[in-house]
């Protein structure tokens, strides 16, 4: 049982990552924190972080028991979560990830007045593009944007969201309003132009489809990027709903072919994505209501 409190410190020690910040986080000093994975490392047969005086790098057996010594870190939190599942008064810290330019340009906007709403409960967001495992990062909520999510994961559903052509007044009163998906092909299109996010875009108006080939001189891997040169004057730009929603707001880009929809993988929806359990700690029921409510807010 004492190896299973070492796992549990040193995913901490890992998560932090510095001695230091661990012994902060747990309310212990820092001697204490390296004993701990010291007997650890006694207890696997080898060592399980190369030290220096300023920082660590995991070995290969530290690699493997991180795994393990994660999933425990994270079942001993969600079951000091159950003391406030019930409670009137959600506290504690909540770990959130979202995507990059969903994160900068809808979530992090909404949080100062969640945490002005609950004045005990934190957030640590990070923000980034790929999928991390909840339950090995010790992630309490994910923000996906998805057709599909994969299977073991519970979800509630923020909304949905669609890629839109946006572009300047200027630039369409210089170059023409296209009317027809055909007519993009004369013009300077801005999109993500990495994976499935490619230089063929099939598109539909009803039951009319197109598939139209879009040449590019300028691909951007973010869609905060994309707007930013679509408000230069690049030409056209392809980004998602809630990145063009300020700057529909303030008259500053229109939308091109309003009447067409873009298809897969263009389209998705919004999802508030957690690991299942019987229990959902107080604190983060309540930051998914706030963040449905926003959603609502601001789709209606």
């Amino acid at each position: 049982m004492e190896m299973l409190n070492e796992m549990a410190i040193f995913a901490q020690v890992v998560e932090s990552g510095s001695f230091s910040a661990a012994a902060r986080q747990l309310g212990v000093n820092t001697s204490a924190i390296s004993r701990h994975v010291t007997r650890l490392e006694a207890h696997m047969g080898g060592r399980l972080l190369q030290r220096t005086t300023r920082s660590f790098a995991l070995t290969e057996l530290g690699q493997e028991v991180l795994t393990g010594s994660m999933r425990i870190l994270q079942a001993a939190r969600e079951t000091h979560a159950l003391a406030g599942t019930y409670s009137q008064h959600p506290s504690g810290v909540i770990r959130v990830t979202a995507p990059v330019a969903f994160g900068e340009v809808w979530l992090a906007p909404l949080l100062p007045g969640f945490l002005d709403a609950y004045p005990d409960v934190s957030v640590r967001l990070t923000l980034i593009d790929h999928t991390l495992d909840l339950i090995d990062e010790g992630v309490d909520l994910a923000i996906r944007i998805s057709r599909e999510l994969s299977p073991g994961l519970a979800a509630r559903p923020l909304g949905k969201m669609r890629y839109v052509l946006v572009a300047t007044p200027d630039y369409l009163q210089q170059y023409g309003y296209p009317t027809e998906p055909d007519e993009l092909t004369a013009h300077s299109c801005i999109y993500l132009g990495y994976g499935s996010f490619g230089d063929h875009w099939n598109m539909q108006k009803g039951k009319q489809q197109c598939n139209v080939k879009i040449p590019a001189r300028l691909t951007i891997n973010n869609s905060s990027a994309i707007l930013a040169a679509t408000l230069a004057g690049g030409g056209i730009g392809l980004v998602p709903d809630f990145t063009a929603r300020a700057a529909f707001a303030a008259k500053q880009v229109e939308v091109v072919l309003p009447d067409w929809e873009f298809c897969a993988p263009y389209t998705g929806n919004i999802y508030a994505v957690y690991t299942p359990g019987k229990h959902l700690a107080l604190k983060i029921r309540v930051f998914i209501d706030y963040l449905l409510q926003a959603q609502n807010s601001k789709a209606s």
